[in-house]
């Protein structure tokens, strides 16, 4: 039977990953359809009458949006599956990913100058937190097998 603290950490991890999922649909919706801002300015404002600017603009939200929507699934698939039955592999899977998320996410501080919290920083990080936070609930794991 497993212990409350291993299923705090996969139904976090599930909440998590749900987030995610979330907030890709709703981003590629704003990158298809919405004027979302970039640097503060309406995307309709940057790309001015130039509907091939305008156009790339919504794909690369859009393509952004749809590898979020791919690692939400898959962060799902592996919080529901393997993590949940138990794999050590699972863990270190999670870990990994979402590490790779909060390393490339954080390059944008010294890289583009952005502070912290602006431009998505501060998303990434708490679902980050929250994951290692899941993740460290089921540490125990780790020394089991």
């Amino acid at each position: 039977m497993a212990s409350k603290l291993h299923t705090a950490s996969w139904v976090l991890l599930t909440i998590v990953g749900g987030l995610a999922l979330l907030v890709s649909f709703i981003s590629a919706s704003l990158g298809y359809r919405g004027d979302y801002p970039i640097g503060g300015v309406p995307i309709a404002e940057v790309a001015a009458g130039r509907e091939a600017i305008l156009t790339a603009l919504r794909g690369i939200r859009g393509t952004s949006a749809a590898f979020g929507a791919a690692f939400a699934v898959l962060f799902l698939s592996t919080a529901l599956g393997p993590y949940r039955r138990g794999e050590t592999r699972a863990w270190w899977t999670l870990f990994l990913a979402i590490l790779a998320l909060v390393l490339i996410v954080l390059a944008r501080m010294p890289l583009l100058g952005i502070a912290f919290g602006a431009g998505g920083t501060g998303l990434a990080i708490t679902l980050g937190g929250i994951t290692l936070l899941a993740l460290l609930l089921d540490v125990g794991r780790l020394r089991a097998r």
